[in-house]
C-alpha cells in the first residue's frame, strides 16, 4: 500500500494535580483554547476542549505522525507552563501525572463533542473521580484504584 491512511478519534482527559479546583473563568476559555492550539500545532485537529475546576476533556484526531503519550506530554507541559504566567495564585500549578485516553468511533463523535461541551452541567451531579471510574469500566481498561489518583 503507498499510503499511510489513519482517522483515529481520541477522547483524552486528566486532571490537575491532587483535583485542586483552578481552573475558573477566564482562565478557563484560555486554557482550553490553549490546549486546542497545542493539538492543531502538532496535526491533532481539535474537535473540543472543555472540562470543570479540575480537569480537562480534549477530543482530537490523532495524527500519524505523533504517538498518543507525546501528544499528551506536549499538552501537559506546555500548558502548565503557560498557566504559571499567569499569576502568583498558579505559581505551583501542576497536572496529574497520568491520563486517560479514550478511542472514539466516527459515529459517536457527536455525541463525545456534546458530552464535553455540558461538563459544567453534568459535574453538578458527578464528581470527576466518579466520571473517570465509569469511563474506565465501560472502556474495559485494567486498573488499580490505590495507583490511580494522586
Amino acid at each position: 500500500m503507498p499510503q499511510s491512511l489513519v482517522n483515529n478519534y481520541v477522547h483524552i482527559v486528566f486532571s490537575t494535580k491532587f483535583r485542586q479546583t483552578l481552573i475558573y473563568p477566564p482562565l478557563e476559555t484560555e486554557l482550553h483554547n490553549y490546549l486546542g492550539g497545542i493539538c492543531n500545532n502538532l496535526d491533532c485537529p481539535v474537535l473540543k476542549v472543555g472540562g470543570y475546576t479540575d480537569h480537562i476533556h480534549i477530543l482530537c484526531r490523532l495524527s500519524k505522525k505523533i504517538a498518543l503519550m507525546k501528544l499528551v506530554e506536549a499538552l501537559k507541559s506546555n500548558s502548565s507552563r503557560w498557566i504559571k504566567t499567569k499569576g502568583a495564585d498558579y505559581a505551583d500549578f501542576y497536572w496529574q501525572r497520568g491520563y486517560g485516553a479514550f478511542s472514539v468511533k466516527p459515529s459517536d463523535v457527536d455525541v463525545v463533542v456534546r458530552y464535553i461541551s455540558n461538563q459544567h452541567e453534568h459535574h453538578g451531579k458527578v464528581s470527576f473521580q466518579e466520571e473517570y471510574l465509569r469511563f474506565l469500566r465501560e472502556y474495559q481498561v485494567e486498573f488499580d484504584e490505590r495507583y490511580l489518583w494522586d
